[in-house]
């Protein structure tokens, strides 16, 4: 359920996504909806990628512009949800954390879901640095706009920002438009529902707040599947027991009620957030806005689910022995004030804290495989978060050149911290939970701290009035330290019974033993830079050409050992073009990525047999080329998007074995490697989540009714190649097919705008398509079983919004 933000277009411009249509805005004094409809020049459009307000088609930058009208239509709900409208822009669901973490360009790392948490695509709300993706936009509530920068932005937007930048922004208080508001009403399958509103609140000539919250819920998507018929008969797991050399006196039958059979099911959403928000204008020359924000998520984990159920099961169904559960909060104030200091200059302090605490319980072996007795065959496996807390606050001063100069520049200085901790136990037994224990480990890290600091500079010359040549530079620093981190684990005493650890024990009361000390101190700097030439040709092109770099700092793995930073330099060409008087863009670039030492995190097995999260740098050049393009219309009735990107290459480096308890590796690691799991060697094998090609085609067409109401029909359907859904590149199993998934939508706008109804459609093909897949589970038969998590099946609704 989203809402139309045509109350917010008053006395402010708005961001708009291609193939977007602008209603006038409402009449601030009587707040009646709009009811003259305008249509908006895509020319005209304002993007802040350079940290200035500037037009999309005159801004030298691989930018996507995404307005509020665009996430409503598109049911844009989360990050994962802005993939469709972005080139190169791909989301991975991670469940056992419930987080979402994101590829760009093919560039993109997993270990986001962790405290060790570097994203190689950075997220700002409102120019703020956010650590935690998953909680950085709560369910983009009340949004002015999205821009996703493409390729490094380490010079501008700095930390994090390898691969590229999301920026959100926030729906700002109106001070002169009087009293209003919009909300919307929703209920859908799944018993989907929903509320949404804002409203605008004018307390001064100078000072105006706006408060908007948002609740959104839905069933899980996944059924629990019913033990009996599947597990053998309490005979046959006595013969089981055994065969396997187990005592007969010790001799239990399986529980079903080990399994899980009600409650609350896998993929469900139960999430709610609320913005307050005030803006004050004491003078012309001064401007303040400052926000806090709160979020709750009290859904499930997405569950890994079998890519060939067993016979008879139905595919969004699992055999659960751990029951679902999440609990994130997430707490932000972000703090932005503008100074005019003198006609040709600005200073902008941009200050933001958040508080992110979390747990969740998984199901992590996903019932793969069926226990032949209480400790035979099957694993319990599960993948505990008894807590995680991540603090983080920042500070950032910009100076800058205001008006037309012959140089437009800037300057910066950067500084941010965190202070994280997590406990994360993970108990694997044999069988079920009843069994003997296969192994158990529990990650306690009492303290994370990271330090960066950053001062930055750029400079664009007006070399005439058609060429501008920009330079810029940035320093950064990062420290990071890890204090008391413990790794325990499972000691094999006959004097401790053989139990799953509970969240409230110990695990030096309960038979672990320290396996990994975790201290240890990283400290680097790292310059990057950026030189970049463009050209306007004529009144209605661009051009541009750029060289820039990017870094992604280093850190400490489990056990304190480091690993090295990640560097990108990017070539790009790029065009911008519009047509028909601005109604027509077409916006176009060609990149070639160069990384060095790119970064690979996964669960891995040491030499000792104890678990861990190990971090490892692929040698030699990892490279990647592609080619982008974005066609927006918008003319009348007719709104039209096609959106192009096309990867052909994407390898990785050399000199690299890999491996992950993830997967099933059958080859054994070379002698000097410092993990005991197989090990592949993945030189030259591609990047995962980057298809060869991705298009997504968008229309809408406004039919005007003789009441004078609008009836507008909407298509949205994405394509995209067949993808590797990790840098292993086994077989199909670790593979996305290509695929077509289409939405569809039905609105009815009344004649004085004042109310709509929408009826809608998504994955009306109810297609099944992968985000992430897994293969450790080794069958009888010889064959490995692959899970995957999964974008959502087909879902359907209807939607009422009003605005008064």
């Amino acid at each position: 359920m989203k809402l139309r933000y045509s109350a917010l277009y008053v006395a402010m411009t708005l961001v708009l996504a291609p193939g977007t249509v602008l209603a006038a805005p409402q009449d601030a004094s009587s707040g009646k909806a709009p009811v003259e409809k305008k249509i908006k020049q895509l020319d005209t459009v304002e993007v802040s990628a350079t940290k200035r307000e500037t037009p999309l088609q005159k801004t030298p930058v691989a930018v996507s512009a995404i307005s509020a009208d665009t996430l409503d239509k598109e049911r844009v709900m989360t990050v994962q949800d802005l993939t469709k409208l972005v080139p190169g822009l791909q989301g991975t669901s991670e469940g056992d954390h419930g987080v979402v973490t994101l590829t760009l360009r093919g560039i993109g790392n997993d270990s986001a879901k962790t405290e060790y948490a570097d994203p190689e695509v950075a997220t700002f709300v409102d120019g703020v640095y956010t650590p935690r993706a998953e909680a950085a936009a709560s369910l983009l509530l009340d949004m002015d706009s999205v821009e996703v920068l493409r390729g490094p932005q380490g010079t501008l937007w700095g930390r994090n920002s390898t691969a590229g930048a999301i920026s959100f922004t926030t729906a700002k208080p109106d001070i002169g438009g009087g009293f209003y508001g919009n909300g919307s009403i929703e209920a859908g399958n799944y018993n989907q529902s929903g509320v949404r509103a804002a409203v605008n609140l004018p307390i001064s000539s100078t000072f105006a707040m706006r408060v908007a919250a948002v609740h959104e819920q839905h069933d899980g998507y996944v059924d629990y599947q019913n033990p009996i018929g599947q597990i053998p008969s309490v005979d046959q797991q006595r013969v089981n027991y055994l065969a396997s050399g187990g005592d007969p006196a010790a001799f239990q039958p399986i529980n079903p009620n080990d399994f899980v059979h009600g409650g609350k099911k896998y993929n469900a959403q139960d999430q709610s957030a609320a913005r307050v928000s005030a803006r004050w204008k004491p003078s012309d020359s001064f401007l303040w806005d400052i926000s806090y924000e709160y979020f709750t998520d009290r859904g499930t984990p997405s569950m890994n689910l079998m890519q060939q159920p067993r016979p008879g099961q139905k595919f969004w169904s699992t055999l659960a022995d751990v029951a679902p559960y999440l609990d994130r909060t997430s707490k932000a104030v972000r703090s932005r004030m503008d100074w005019n200091i003198t006609d040709g200059m600005e200073l902008t302090y941009v200050a933001g804290y958040s508080r992110y605490s979390g747990k969740s319980d998984f199901d992590q072996d996903g019932g793969v495989n069926v226990p032949t007795s209480f400790t035979t065959n099957g694993v319990y496996q599960e993948d505990r978060t008894n807590y995680s807390n991540y603090k983080s606050y920042s500070h950032e001063l910009d100076l800058k050149s205001t008006g037309e100069q012959t140089i437009d520049w800037i300057l910066g200085a950067y500084y941010a911290h965190e202070n994280n901790n997590i406990r994360f136990d993970i108990p694997i037994m044999n069988g079920t939970q009843q069994g003997t224990v296969s192994w158990q480990g529990s990650f306690i890290q009492p303290e994370e701290l990271v330090d960066s600091t950053a001062a930055f500079g750029q400079a664009t010359w007006h070399m005439s009035d058609t060429w501008r040549l920009t330079g810029g530079a940035r320093w950064s620093h990062d420290k990071r330290q890890n204090r008391g981190g413990i790794n325990w684990g499972w000691g094999y005493n006959a004097a401790y019974p053989q139990l799953p650890l509970s969240s409230w024990q110990s695990p030096a009361d309960a038979g672990f033993n320290i396996s990994q000390h975790n201290d240890g101190t990283y400290s680097k700097s790292k310059p990057t830079w950026l030189v970049r030439v463009d050209h306007d040709l004529g009144a209605t092109g661009l051009v541009y050409a750029s060289v820039s770099t990017g870094y992604k700092s280093g850190g400490l793995q489990d056990g304190g050992a480091q690993y090295k930073p990640e560097t990108l330099t990017n070539y790009e060409i790029g065009t911008k073009f519009s047509f028909l008087d601005g109604h027509l863009t077409w916006n176009s670039a060609a990149y070639y990525e160069v990384f060095k030492n790119y970064q690979l995190s996964a669960p891995v097995t040491y030499p000792d047999g104890t678990h861990g999260l190990g971090f490892a740098n692929v040698g030699g050049k990892t490279k990647v080329a592609g080619f982008e393009s974005e066609l927006a219309y918008s003319q009348a009735d007719d709104r039209a998007t096609v959106v192009l990107s096309i990867i052909p290459e994407k390898k990785l480096g050399t000199e690299r074995y890999a491996a992950s308890n993830d997967y099933y590796v059958p080859t054994a690691c070379p002698p000097e490697s410092t993990i005991s799991n197989n090990c592949m060697d993945i030189t030259g094998n591609d990047l995962p989540h980057a298809p060869d090609v991705s298009l997504t085609a968008i229309y809408e067409h406004d039919f005007v009714l003789g009441n004078g109401g609008r009836l507008t029909p909407r298509i949205s359907s994405q394509y995209q190649s067949a993808q590797w859904l990790s840098w292993f590149n086994f077989g199909n199993g670790d593979k996305q097919k290509a695929y077509v998934r289409t939405d569809l939508a039905l609105r009815y706008t009344e004649p004085g705008d004042k109310w709509y109804v929408n009826a809608y459609v998504q994955n009306v093909t109810d297609g099944k398509v992968k985000s992430s897949a897994a293969g450790s589970t080794l069958l009888a038969n010889g064959t490995v079983a692959f899970t995957s998590q999964y974008l959502p099946p087909r879902t359907y609704g209807v939607q009422l919004g009003f605005w008064f």
